[in-house]
């Protein structure tokens, strides 16, 4: 079989995995967000932290818990990597140090798991399973749960409550990523992943000479890595390692887990608002821009010229045989899509047109399909630029979900797409401009440069991957990108609850001969270009100067 073709049939065999998973999960995500009831061990959880999970809150208030919330997060976890040195099961790991416990507590608060150590060499099982895991399925909770109450600000009218974080927070978490985590870890298992507390071992090498090994939880860490969107990898080498990722179907089975509940939440955005089409014109939207990008990553990489290329049958180059060209492009753009990160070949490999379009990925705002939780609400955003931008093309007063788009609201939908952008491009210009973070780059000219772009793009967009020829363990990478990664987690969260807050606030306006169909493949098609429109003005002079400028010169 052709790898082009064993290609094809692993993006079929995922795309029909994810269409038979759509109903049954979007529905019941709809069902547990809209629930009145309370599980006895939720209950336990409530009385424990104090919190009421029946009182409405409107959107200051959700906000103050979702801030709350992740600071006793970044402070919690950053204290556990200080203290790793007297914790048991440190394997013998010292603490870690400051700028690096804090860029790492930050990453994977606020999503990111921007991973700027060796996981092998420098956390312990403590750390690992009581500290990164745990904010594996919180962090992922926290942004279903600010979806949700975007989308309670389109179903609600005359009030400007939007729900319970708690109650959403800890749903989110008990009743969909703890169930999908066992049965996925049941799987990885079974595919010969490491799922273990052992310690340090001696391993002896082909060539002579020995190498440390160490074990862990590795299963049950990966799974909500990749369900969660998170990306964070018990190893260095990721989803490269044998021990994360050992076979071609645990690497489909990863990339399932990824796209699963971000492309199911188009389906609970339906049920919720009470119309199933209004889901499916997200679907078809973020299903649109992922299998195009796909495609174009796969071309890249099996038609890029030269001898050695063309030997290879493709761009090999920083990819695992077990997965070739088709499974390391179909699990690469998926992560870059998402705010997964996770990586199972080099980026940094890859050819300069397939880099850039992990940069572009990124850069859309990865909402196709998007985090879990950030990628609905990103689509949400631009799907209401998209109203505004038809309404002032007809001359008349946008409506989205019978809701008015006004001056208050797009100002907040402008100013949610503004900070990303804002954060990349400074922060980039900074680092070029100052000796001492150029002197991390491994490679000069325009590759460096993307190496560069690339760290702050994944940082402020809360992707978590890199350029590997950056070496970004330094006090300016490790405080600059902590910093872009809670700013570009957070920031966005006060912009889409204060616009899920004033949409609820509404009263409903009935739909006329004049209003525009959102659920039809023609608003569907404006929304794709919207998205790529304002993503090309906002980076094409830095693509151009990067990855661009790198694949039109090779």
């Amino acid at each position: 079989m052709s790898p082009v073709l064993s290609g094809v049939l692993q993006l079929l065999a995922l795309v029909a995995a994810l269409a038979l998973a759509y109903r049954p999960l979007g529905d019941h995500m709809a069902r547990v967000y809209s629930s009145e009831k309370h599980y006895k061990p939720e209950r336990w959880i409530y009385r424990a932290i104090g919190a009421n999970p029946s009182a409405d809150m409107r959107w200051p208030a959700y906000l103050r818990g979702v801030l709350a919330f992740s600071v006793a997060g970044v402070l919690f976890l950053y204290g556990l990597q200080r203290l790793q040195g007297v914790l048991p099961g440190s394997l013998g790991f010292s603490a870690v140090k400051p700028d690096q416990a804090f860029n790492t507590a930050a990453s994977f608060v606020a999503n990111t798991n921007w991973q700027s150590y060796s996981g092998e060499q420098a956390m312990g099982h403590v750390v690992q399973t009581g500290g990164l895991a745990v904010q594996n399925f919180v962090s992922a909770a926290v942004g279903m749960a600010v979806a949700v109450a975007l989308v309670r600000g389109f179903a609600r009218s005359r009030t400007g409550e939007l729900g319970n974080f708690w109650a959403d927070l800890v749903r989110g978490t008990v009743r969909i990523l703890l169930p999908l985590s066992v049965i996925g870890a049941l799987v990885l298992v079974a595919c010969g992943v490491l799922q273990n507390f052992s310690g340090i071992h001696q391993v002896g090498q082909f060539l002579g000479g020995t190498q440390q090994w160490n074990g862990g939880a590795v299963a049950s860490q990966e799974v909500i890595k990749e369900l969660g969107t998170n990306g964070g990898g018990y190893f260095n080498a990721n989803s490269a390692h044998p021990f994360e990722n050992p076979t071609p179907f645990s690497n489909l089975f990863e990339v399932f887990l990824i796209l699963l509940i971000p492309f199911a939440m188009t389906r609970t955005f339906g049920r919720m608002v009470g119309s199933v089409r209004q889901g499916y014109a997200l679907l078809a939207t973020m299903a649109t821009i992922w299998l195009g990008f796909t495609a174009l990553m796969m071309w890249t990489e099996f038609a890029h010229h030269g001898p050695a290329l063309q030997a290879a049958g493709g761009a090999m180059e920083g990819k695992e045989t077990r997965f070739g060209i088709a499974g390391s492009a179909i699990f690469s753009v998926a992560t870059t899509l998402t705010s997964t990160g996770a990586v199972n070949s080099f980026h940094s490999s890859y050819t300069g047109l397939g880099g850039g379009i992990q940069l572009l990925g990124m850069q859309l705002g990865e909402i196709a399909p998007g985090g879990v939780g950030s990628g609905l609400y990103g689509m949400l955003i631009m799907a209401v630029i998209a109203v505004f931008l038809a309404g002032l093309m007809v001359g008349r007063t946008p409506e989205y979900l019978g809701k008015k788009i006004g001056t208050r609201q797009i100002k907040l939908a402008a100013c949610y797409i503004l900070i990303t952008p804002a954060l990349v491009l400074c922060f980039t210009a900074a680092a070029m401009a100052l000796d001492g973070p150029r002197g991390s780059m491994a490679n000069p000219g325009a590759h460096g440069f993307s190496e560069i772009l690339y760290a702050y793009t994944s940082g402020a967009n809360n992707n978590g991957s890199a350029f590997a020829g950056l070496s970004a363990d330094t006090p300016w990478f490790n405080t600059t990108i902590g910093l872009v990664m809670l700013l570009g987690r957070f920031l966005p969260m006060v912009f889409v609850l204060a616009l899920a807050g004033s949409l609820a606030e509404q009263n409903p306006v009935p739909a006329t001969a004049g209003t525009l169909r959102t659920d039809k493949p023609l608003y569907a098609g404006l929304l794709v270009g919207t998205i790529v429109i304002i993503t090309g003005l906002t980076y094409f002079p830095a693509l151009a100067l990067g990855p661009l400028a790198e694949g039109l010169a090779s």
